[in-house]
């Protein structure tokens, strides 16, 4: 562990490396094997996955140096420096662990630095620096789970208590006891007390001061804090930090499975299991970065309409020279993240937001985006955000000239490679996170029977009818057991992720429409010409003219025509957009194929919807396909 007083306490507030300093430090340690530090004598039990052991092994000789060197920020990578290494007897009553019965741990490293977890991870071994063209980045591999396990993830069924009567329980919000929890969490709290060293962050989530929630991690390893460093709200000042009282504490014991899983009646050894009213979560047998992140997304789909605040699944940007801003809705792999990182607007966020009664706002510090099949030149924000700092996951490396080099288009691993970075990554994003009341509302949709327009511009009932449908396709490797597209439909494009009932949510973007105002769009992503195996998949060139129409209001004002199977208005023409894909009927050589697959895929968003009929506030079926 790191050196300490025999005896005492040891409390370092760490002063994290910038500019060219830490280039030189960063390259030089890596070069090294990162066995020493300038600010600390670093010497730490390795921790690593045994995936990541196999990795390092084959890889050990490779030289880190990058042939492009990144300039970071550093006046914000270093704006983030509250670590604290606390070493001794009363290191977790000093973090505030105690309070969870974690006691035994002697050394407590707390909202470590950039620099400082980088060198962490190096030293556990608990992956590679890779050489990314904009400089060197770590890279893990978190083993046979590359994406969450949903069949995995419970609520606790507190009787009588609030969550009990408010949460939607469904097989998305599956209900455990708590006695069931209260095993778990002991397991937990008994793993780390065997530990000689934990890692804990406090973050917030939320950028708005009146929806901000505290949240603490508990981790085993330098590289999930780093994730949630990168994901998370970051305190900007120690004074954020004291007496820190969080409103929810997560405990990720992912080297650790259980056991007697079929006992629980649980699915499998693995459990990522919330307790609300306990203001607790634990998460056991899976490495997958995301389940930190999703898991805090779906308490915020839960408090935040207890106060009259719309949650969303979406990802947001906003006009440089305005405050005009625009929401992007859809699942993984629809293009959230790709559709939102726009060279010509600032990035609020990628994925998470809220809209209160003031305008939208970021719940997050970072984003986590694909990487699969990706260049410079069709997504340049993301590239170069993948540089110092940046977190690289599942993402095949191949050795060139000494170096070890990210391959994205080698999905052997998994097609949901992943990077996640924090915002101030992305060049210009949007410092305040928060903006006014979107004037722009777009529903992404995968569409893998390749019959949905590539635009449409929706009347209010049919925003609304399709923001409850949330049709897409679940996208290869973003779930577990998912290996191709696969037709589905997900309430509000997110109901993975949705505590409460959907009509709840959809209500309360009725009342934010109502209220400010905005129109809604839906913008096929999927594919054009055919159904999947035969059509092809739109291409980003296309669907970044569609937007762009849609942003600088060409699209509003264009000529439109009725499309018959779903009564849609889709535009006749769009600058820079090849009209005859505007038009899906067109783009299908064979007409009759194309009318058979529409009315199919009608049908069921007629059949999926009935479960909705006559519940929330107002029925929306009169606005979807009539047949």
């Amino acid at each position: 562990m790191l050196a300490s007083t025999s005896g005492r306490i040891m409390l370092r507030t760490a002063t994290s490396l910038g500019g060219k300093t830490a280039l030189r430090a960063l390259t030089a340690r890596a070069a090294g094997g990162f066995v020493s530090s300038t600010s600390s004598n670093v010497s730490i039990k390795s921790n690593a996955h045994p995936a990541n052991k196999m990795w390092l092994n084959q890889t050990h000789q490779v030289a880190y140096k990058s042939s492009v060197a990144h300039q970071p920020q550093t006046s914000e990578r270093d704006e983030y420096n509250v670590s604290k290494t606390l070493v001794g007897p009363t290191a977790c009553s000093e973090a505030g662990i105690d309070k969870l019965g974690i006691t035994s741990p002697t050394t407590i490293y707390k909202n470590l630095t950039y620099q400082e977890l980088f060198e962490h991870e190096v030293a556990n071994n608990e992956g590679v620096v890779a050489s990314a063209e904009y400089g060197d980045t770590f890279a893990v591999d978190t083993g046979k789970f590359t994406g969450r396990s949903p069949k995995d993830k419970w609520l606790v069924l507190n009787e009588g208590s609030d969550s009990a009567k408010h949460v939607d329980w469904s097989n998305i919000n599956q209900a455990t006891t708590p006695e069931v929890f209260q095993e778990l969490y002991d397991k937990a709290v008994a793993h780390f007390n065997t530990l000689d060293r934990a890692y804990v962050f406090d973050c917030f989530v939320g950028a708005s001061p009146k929806s901000q929630r505290k949240i603490r991690f508990v981790h085993e390893m330098a590289w999930p804090q780093h994730f949630v460093t990168n994901m998370f709200i970051r305190p900007e000042s120690e004074d954020q930090l004291k007496d820190f009282e969080p409103d929810f504490t997560v405990i990720n014991a992912c080297s650790q499975v259980d056991e007697d899983w079929q006992r629980h009646n649980l699915h499998s050894d693995v459990a990522v299991v919330f307790n609300i009213e306990e203001k607790k979560a634990v998460i056991f047998g899976t490495y997958y970065g995301g389940e930190n992140k999703k898991g805090i997304f779906s308490l915020m789909n839960y408090w935040l309409p207890m106060d009259n605040q719309f949650p969303m699944h979406c990802s947001a940007n906003v006009c440089k020279e305005t405050d005009e801003s625009a929401l992007f809705f859809g699942l993984s792999g629809t293009g959230k993240t790709t559709l939102s990182a726009d060279p010509k607007r600032a990035l609020i966020g990628d994925d998470e937001h809220g809209w209160d009664e003031d305008g939208i706002f970021n719940f997050e510090g970072g984003c986590y985006a694909k990487t699969i099949k990706l260049t410079e030149q069709t997504e340049p924000d993301i590239y170069r955000a993948i540089h110092t700092d940046a977190l690289l996951e599942n993402v095949k490396l191949v050795e060139q000239d000494g170096k070890l080099v990210p391959d994205y288009f080698d999905v052997t691993k998994t097609e949901n490679g992943r990077v996640s970075y924090p915002i101030f990554h992305i060049d210009g994003y949007h410092k305040p996170q928060m903006a006014g009341h979107p004037n722009n509302i777009i529903f992404l949709a995968c569409d893998a029977f390749g019959v949905l327009p590539p635009v449409a511009k929706l009347t209010s009932g049919q925003a609304m009818y399709h923001f409850i449908s949330g049709y897409t396709a679940k996208v290869a490797g973003t779930e577990r057991g998912i290996v191709e597209p696969t037709p589905n439909f997900s309430a509000c494009f997110g109901a993975a992720f949705l505590t409460l009932h959907p009509t709840r949510y959809a209500d309360l973007l009725q009342e934010k429409l109502d209220g400010h105002g905005g129109q809604a769009w839906l913008v096929n992503t999927g594919w054009s010409g055919g159904a999947y195996g035969t059509g092809e998949r739109m291409s980003i060139k296309t669907t970044r003219g569609i937007i762009d129409a849609i942003l600088d209001g060409s699209a509003l004002n264009a000529n439109y025509v009725k499309e018959e199977a779903f009564g849609l208005d889709i535009p006749a023409e769009l600058p820079g957009v090849d009209s005859h894909v505007l038009n899906p009927k067109n783009a299908w050589e064979d007409k009759d194929a194309y009318d058979a697959t529409a009315t199919k895929l009608a049908g069921m968003f007629v059949k999926n919807f009935e479960k909705y009929a006559g519940k929330g506030t107002v029925d929306y079926t009169q606005y979807g396909p009539q047949i």
